[in-house]
């Protein structure tokens, strides 16, 4: 009930205040994302983490120069991977073995029948179905980001090729899929603060299959 009471407090902020958030509110933010399911375990994400107020300044601009950008405490770029290599599949397959300590024969074989496919397919292909993943993590930081009492923004509105240039992306094989600031609300200055949260009802949204 506390996480759904959280929930229902939430919005998603149009101004922050500037005020900075705690260091360990940010960590278990992104801990809650490092833990959220991904497809064959593969995390085919990274989440790089802005408080440079001039990398903010830059960002800005290209993302419909909202000011939750430059507002926030810290922005949070959900960057999925640009396709599926060999490498990374294997590197996760490997961490695997090392972390449980032993191979399995099962798993063995789902390593080859991921690299007998992924690796294979469009990159653009393997974009989407990555940054599909990221936004697993980024719900759950969201979710967390609430019960922490921490505001945030979804945003979908910017320039991903431009955020891409400004971060160095590319050349890292990532591509921005999603951002979120983190911050806390600026009640002065945000007209959505104060209006009642509307959502669909269970029985519109909800069908139960008995």
């Amino acid at each position: 009930m506390e996480l759904l009471d959280k929930l229902k407090w939430r919005y998603a902020a149009k101004a922050m205040n500037g005020k900075k958030v705690a260091q360990d509110k940010i960590e278990r933010i992104i801990e809650a994302a490092r833990l959220a399911p991904t497809s064959s375990g593969l995390q085919p994400f990274e989440i790089i983490v802005i408080t440079n107020s001039g990398i903010k300044e830059k960002i800005r601009p290209v993302a419909w120069n909202q000011s939750v950008i430059t507002d926030c405490s810290h922005l949070l770029v959900f960057a999925a991977w640009d396709t599926y290599t060999e490498e990374r599949i294997n590197k996760m397959f490997d961490l695997t073995n090392e972390i449980r300590g032993f191979e399995n024969e099962g798993w063995e074989n789902y390593r080859q029948q991921l690299l007998g496919s992924y690796p294979q397919k469009d990159p653009e292909v393997n974009f989407n179905h990555a940054a599909k993943q990221a936004y697993i993590a980024f719900s759950q930081s969201i979710a967390a980001a609430a019960f922490e009492g921490v505001d945030s923004t979804p945003l979908e509105g910017f320039d991903p090729d431009a955020v891409d240039e400004i971060l160095g992306l590319r050349a890292k094989g990532l591509r921005s899929a999603v951002l979120l600031p983190l911050g806390y609300r600026d009640e002065k200055e945000d007209w959505l603060v104060n209006l009642v949260k509307v959502r669909k009802s269970t029985e519109d949204l909800v069908t139960v299959i008995e």
